[in-house]
């Protein structure tokens, strides 16, 4: 998994531009069928899109119905949740890696619970 790495838990919205790119080209076919669970450092379970990068381990939070939402007001992405051919051209020529920015919120989280990410509730 992170092998030493920062590991960040993070909402979506909170990500830089350049690091929710990478993370469509990931999951070019949406997030929800990605989506693990995590228990936080408070105990609680998380839902999580998980994205590894040289520089740290994301855990990107979000719930099932904020993933489907995510997409289908995502221009980026058609109707049925799949990215445009062409996005990878309109990103070429970024930097293959982000920099974690100084403000990250990190948060820590025990290892994530692959016990059945299907019954949860979100």
């Amino acid at each position: 998994m992170s092998n030493g790495k920062p590991r960040i838990a993070k909402d979506f919205d909170k990500l830089s531009e350049e690091l929710v790119n990478r993370i469509k080209l990931e999951y070019p076919f949406g997030f929800e069928d990605n989506l693990i669970i995590y228990t936080d450092a408070k105990g609680a379970k998380v839902s999580a899109l998980p994205f590894d990068t040289d520089e740290a381990y994301y855990l990107v939070r979000m719930t099932r119905l904020e993933a489907q939402k995510i997409i289908e007001d995502d221009d980026d992405y058609d109707d049925d949740g799949n990215l445009r051919d062409d996005f990878a051209d309109d990103v070429e020529g970024a930097d293959d890696t982000p920099a974690i920015e100084d403000d990250e919120e990190e948060d820590s989280y025990d290892q994530p619970d692959d016990s059945g990410d299907d019954d949860d509730d979100d």
